[in-house]
């Protein structure tokens, strides 16, 4: 255990009285350190701060090793879950955008396929939707068909399907005879 010198513990002191300016973790710790010359031991000032001992551990070896400024607290940015750079999610970006630029739709799924073997692993579709965000794209709109539509069956849906909805009897193939369920031979028959 290193002792700190008057000049050292001067310091400490006024740092903290500058409240305002010293982050809450870095006081923390500068705390930490001037119990420690008041001859506590480290369990006790891990008892009197709330924390563990290994956090006033860290304090006591960072404070011996640099001095106040290693007690301020490391930043931490952002980004930290990402799985490509900003740089490479433009250049992945810009296969695309040939596409997007000629006015045809992408989908999804082509775009999330691809990402996917960029990285490795498998993605949700939302992971995509928040890259495409994040470089100015607007979102992606859904298909204005299905793919395996039967355009024969939808013009004859047109003709008959209404007269069909509104009970009438001219939708009904020629030769075929519409009856009643209930009045149908094959059910009478098939009751007795």
């Amino acid at each position: 255990m290193v002792k700190c010198s008057k000049s050292d513990v001067r310091r400490l002191k006024t740092a903290l009285l500058r409240w305002k300016k010293v982050p809450e973790k870095q006081r923390e710790r500068m705390k930490m350190v001037l119990l420690r010359e008041y001859w506590l031991s480290q369990p006790a000032i891990a008892e009197a701060m709330g924390s563990s001992l290994s956090t006033v551990n860290r304090a006591h070896m960072a404070y011996d090793e640099g001095g106040i400024k290693a007690l301020k607290p490391k930043p931490n940015p952002g980004r930290k879950h990402q799985n490509m750079t900003l740089a490479e999610e433009k250049i992945f970006l810009d296969r695309f955008a040939e596409d997007a630029g000629a006015g045809q739709m992408l989908n999804i799924h082509e775009i999330k396929t691809a990402y996917e073997k960029a990285i490795g692993h498998e993605t949700s579709n939302s992971t995509i939707y928040a890259l495409l965000d994040r470089h100015g794209w607007r979102k992606l709109m859904p298909r204005p068909y299905h793919p395996k539509r039967d355009i024969a069956a939808q013009n004859a849906f047109k003709k008959r399907g209404f007269l069909m909805l509104s009970g009438k009897l001219g939708w009904l193939p020629p030769g075929v005879v519409a009856a009643c369920a209930s009045c149908s031979p094959t059910k009478r028959a098939s009751a007795e």
